[in-house]
């Protein structure tokens, strides 16, 4: 296994990834300062997005199905688990974009080679930011 998304196996066939890029970010907030350079404040981590891409060969080995299921998750929004091969949890995303292409069309109109790529952007496993529940339950006087 290279990736897995969700139910979703990415391996080297019959659904295959040849590269992987990923980019993260920070946020900061500017604060004018007279006479000096602007100040930045750290607010936290930005976003982060994976984009895995590869090459299917749908007549030989395959692959038009995880594909599909791979749309499957984008049209439902579901926040799915990333692994990587090694067993590392990159924590859960949501698929954005899917980009197909098709080159040598066959009869059917699905190409011999389907080169694909599939964008994910992390998001909170539970939907709520942590700060939020616990300054909520301290409100409350729930933590003591």
């Amino acid at each position: 296994m290279l990736y897995s998304i969700g139910a979703l196996t990415l391996d080297t066939r019959p659904f295959s990834v040849d590269e992987m890029q990923r980019s993260t970010s920070a946020d900061f907030a500017d604060k004018p300062v007279m006479g000096g350079m602007i100040a930045r404040e750290f607010m936290g981590e930005g976003e982060e997005k994976i984009t895995l891409s590869g090459q299917l060969l749908p007549f030989k080995t395959g692959g038009l199905t995880e594909l599909e299921m791979a749309h499957g998750f984008r049209r439902s929004g579901q926040k799915l688990p990333v692994l990587r091969g090694d067993g590392a949890r990159l924590g859960w995303y949501v698929i954005d974009t899917i980009t197909e292409n098709h080159t040598d069309l066959m009869r059917d109109g699905v190409g011999f080679f389907v080169k694909h790529s599939i964008s994910l952007t992390k998001v909170s496993p539970d939907g709520a930011s942590p700060g939020i529940i616990v300054t909520i339950l301290s409100l409350f006087g729930m933590l003591e």
